[in-house]
């Protein structure tokens, strides 16, 4: 019966990893058309001011992440604890909890909000109404954002990875057709794309609500139910997480401050276009680690180790694996890579990405570890020993920078200070849930390192034999992929997952043939 149970979940493991690849690969390639889409439609001067003004609301968005990361850890271990009253207890909680933090947010926002807009901005006198329009339309389409992460947190605790995926794609497909829309339409286009944006952020919101509601019986507004020991644990445990984010978040705009006023304008263009490509990368190992995430936790607040083990080393390898070979034909072929997607590639935009996605690398296979922290609810030492090595990478940064180094001694530094955060993380999740460190290494990091070395050797000697063209870079990139993907088959996964994934060829190849018959 158990082992029935466990192939189960494997099984939707593997099909709500699919469903999020589909998404995610869906909602990058809508939201990159749809910026240049956009470009075209508002034009450069009101493109930029949509950026400015819709960047101070997206400085919390992160907030919006946090809450949600929180409220899928309350709702899984309630779930995995077969415990339906906590569940409804855990649900009433959370929403009082985003009611008021978006009513904070919303004071905060039209009071000092937008004092910082009319003071401190620089806008175009003709565009001053228009701007501050599209200001009030981001507040409250962050506030709807905020208010869905609840009803979004919910159905990732009940795995129903298909409907958040299809809800995803729905979104970005609504935002292109308003771009569309703005073509046809003769009217002041900046603040009326703040309010079709902000109608699509409401209608997702109500999409959302209406499904849960319908689906999830512990999802009811006709009672509440009062939990003060949760709503402490739910506050102590966000505080905590939203530490170690606004430490990250610290790091990261710190460091471009730093190269802003340390190096040319072009140093600070060049670290923009690597996170950017780096981010959109990682999106994909952090889909991975979403499917995973409820698995994590409901083992955990089971009492089930062993599958909870599992799942963190398997994980893990994955998590890594599926990024890799994205990054790695990225490492060899940037230049290329670079050339076709810019006009122009700044000078040092080459090197910053490849350390970038070194960095992202070794913060890919953590997210696991990260996820196992959270299990047993207690983040104080976790978020402040991180946190704390977050803000370090700035100040040691400056220092080097000071005394004369470099722009990429800032990426060197911080693939430095994550590697050992992955080895605190990795200790630290050993005293909270056990993990044994010795077989963590074995299991993961040997055959991680194995996987790295064969197939980048491989790749880097056919990339040396075959001649510089783009058609030629394409077909290297390609090899590149399959040489990874050979190497993570028979090096990563053990013989039970590879057994896995020969049935679960053999069932699509099976169900293809017999639809074309």
């Amino acid at each position: 019966m158990q082992k029935n149970i466990v192939l189960n979940s494997n099984k939707q493991i593997v099909n709500n990893t699919i469903m999020l690849y589909i998404r995610q690969i869906l909602v990058l390639l809508v939201s990159l058309y749809t910026v240049r889409i956009t470009l075209d439609v508002l034009g450069v001067e009101d493109f930029g001011l949509y950026n400015v003004v819709g960047g101070i609301v997206l400085l919390l968005s992160f907030l919006s992440g946090t809450m949600a990361s929180a409220t899928q850890r309350f709702f899984s271990f309630a779930l995995g604890e077969n415990d339906f009253e906590k569940l409804k207890r855990t649900f009433s909680v959370n929403l009082i909890f985003y009611l008021v933090l978006g009513l904070i947010s919303l004071v905060l926002l039209e009071t000092l909000g937008i004092w910082y807009i009319k003071n401190k901005l620089i806008i175009p006198f003709e565009r001053y109404d228009a701007v501050i329009y599209l200001y009030h339309f981001s507040t409250i389409s962050f506030i709807a954002t905020l208010l869905t992460a609840p009803f979004t947190a919910i159905i990732i605790a009940h795995e129903d990875m298909r409907i958040y995926a299809y809800v995803a794609i729905v979104e970005v497909l609504l935002k292109l057709g308003v771009v569309f829309l703005l073509i046809y339409v003769v009217a002041d286009k900046l603040p009326l794309y703040g309010f079709l944006i902000f109608l699509v952020t409401f209608l997702n919101l109500l999409i959302y609500i209406i499904i849960c509601l319908k689906k999830y019986n512990e999802c009811q507004f006709k009672r509440y139910y009062w939990d003060k020991k949760l709503f402490k644990q739910i506050l102590n445990y966000t505080g905590w997480t939203l530490f170690g984010q606004l430490s990250t978040v610290f790091r990261t705009h710190a460091v471009t401050i730093l190269l802003n006023q340390s190096f040319s304008p072009i140093a600070v263009a060049s670290r923009a276009i690597a996170t950017n490509i780096s981010g959109r990368i990682n999106m994909f190992a952090s889909s991975f680690n979403l499917g995973l995430y409820p698995s994590i936790i409901k083992s955990y607040s089971s009492g089930n180790k062993d599958r909870m083990f599992e799942l963190i080393f398997n994980g893990s390898k994955l998590t890594f694996s599926l990024m890799w070979i994205f990054a790695l034909p990225l490492l060899i072929e940037m230049e290329t890579i670079l050339g076709l997607w810019l006009k122009e590639v700044p000078e040092f935009a080459i090197l910053f990405t490849r350390l970038a996605l070194i960095e992202s690398l070794i913060v890919s296979i953590s997210l696991p570890l990260t996820t196992a922290a959270r299990a047993p609810g207690n983040m104080k030492q976790y978020e402040l020993i991180l946190g704390c090595m977050q803000i370090l990478i700035f100040f040691t940064s400056w220092i080097f920078v000071s005394i004369g180094y470099p722009a990429y001694s800032v990426f060197i530094i911080a693939i430095i200070f994550n590697f050992m955060m992955f080895i605190v993380r990795l200790y630290i999740v050993s005293n909270l849930i056990g993990i044994n460190v010795n077989h963590y290494l074995k299991q993961v990091l040997f055959p991680v390192i194995m996987i790295i070395f064969i197939s980048a050797v491989l790749s880097f000697c056919v990339d040396f034999i075959i001649k510089e063209s783009i058609i030629l870079s394409i077909l290297n990139s390609f090899i590149s992929f399959l040489i990874t993907s050979i190497c993570i088959y028979f090096i990563g996964l053990n013989r039970s997952l590879r057994l896995k994934v020969n049935n679960q060829i053999r069932i699509k190849v099976f169900k293809l043939i017999k639809s074309n018959n």
